[in-house]
């Protein structure tokens, strides 16, 4: 397993609800995806005591095969501003990482994939709403931003 993705992952009332949250949450100043460079974005650690991440924890465990005997570890919200420049990085040597877009429309011209470095090749992701892509921790991987709207993704990271 590199890279993949499932459209539709929730209900569209789960979809929605994620969506809320992310609006709503509180955001603080980002992380550096490496010790050698700048922060870059926003981050909300979504609490294990909330609704979503019971729920995004269970549906994976559901239907999720990548989850199987991986602990989870991490699940938090990116947030980016247009025209803000997220830098390539993995998420670690092993394990999973998830990506969810909570956003409710995406365009063409919106911009907003998620890029992945491999084999000297550029793949991107378009951010579907109600997307949710899976792919190996070690991976080459950076955010791109939306044109004229922040861009949110929960991300979910198994060990």
């Amino acid at each position: 397993m590199d890279l993949n993705y499932i459209d539709q992952f929730f209900s569209a009332e789960e979809h929605q609800i994620i969506h809320d949250y992310c609006n709503d949450a509180e955001y603080s100043y980002g992380e550096r995806d490496d010790v050698n460079l700048p922060v870059t974005g926003m981050i909300h650690n979504i609490p294990e005591t909330e609704f979503v991440y019971k729920l995004i924890k269970k549906r994976l465990k559901d239907s999720a095969e990548q989850v199987q005997n991986k602990k989870l570890y991490r699940m938090y919200v990116n947030c980016f501003v247009p025209c803000e420049r997220p830098y390539f990085h993995t998420d670690g040597d092993e394990g999973v990482t998830f990506l969810y877009y909570p956003n409710m429309k995406w365009d063409k011209d919106d911009g907003g994939e998620t890029q992945f470095l491999m084999n000297d090749d550029l793949y991107g992701v378009l951010p579907i709403p109600n997307r949710m892509v899976v792919f190996s921790a070690n991976l080459l991987h950076r955010a791109t931003t939306f044109r004229n709207d922040h861009r949110f993704t929960v991300a979910i990271k198994y060990i």
